[in-house]
């Protein structure tokens, strides 16, 4: 049975915007996880909206966010800077969020102004959803977050999670694997 916005978050509807359609789906076996399909675009208008939207999902209660990109055709520095803050929100309760199916040229624009070794992005739901059934908190918990060295200005660097990152010093990419191992980007 196929769910509504409103059965999921009651009242989500309430607010519409043309430029920018949301539709929330359930993951069933991962808790506290939600699909966010968007289509249209995210720029400095439409932002706010997007950014009231997901926080009603946040205050229901999940924190475990898959976005769902494949129709998302266009995003600006604004919009980013919401995916920052959606970030910063569920982090601390325990949750992450996950990009899937971003279009090329919404990719180009997390590439230029340097975000996307801050986000997980993955090609597909599957994967993303496979990622959130995989994780266990405890298991994070145990390595992350971790102080590091970088191996080529010695810059004390703390990573809260794997991934990609940038020395704040030299600006070097770096790779941390999920065992807390740094090498080049």
């Amino acid at each position: 049975m196929i769910m509504t916005n409103n059965e999921i978050i009651p009242g989500f509807d309430n607010d519409r915007e043309e430029s920018l359609k949301i539709v929330l789906q359930k993951v069933p076996d991962v808790k506290n996880c939600l699909i966010i399909v968007l289509n249209g675009y995210i720029d400095t208008y439409n932002a706010n909206f997007l950014q009231k939207q997901i926080q009603k999902v946040i205050d229901a209660g999940f924190t475990c966010l898959i976005f769902h990109c494949g129709s998302l055709n266009h995003i600006s520095s604004t919009g980013i800077g919401s995916f920052s803050a959606f970030l910063k929100a569920v982090k601390p309760k325990g949750g992450d969020l996950i990009l899937t199916s971003v279009q090329p040229n919404v990719q180009e624009v997390f590439q230029l102004l340097g975000f996307s070794q801050f986000f997980n992005m993955k090609g597909n739901l599957e994967a993303a959803i496979n990622t959130f059934k995989h994780e266990t908190p405890e298991h994070k918990a145990e390595i992350f977050p971790i102080l590091l060295t970088c191996p080529i200005c010695s810059r004390k660097l703390k990573a809260v999670k794997s991934g990609r990152f940038r020395c704040s010093v030299c600006k070097t990419i770096l790779a941390i694997d999920d065992a807390g191992k740094i090498s080049l980007g």
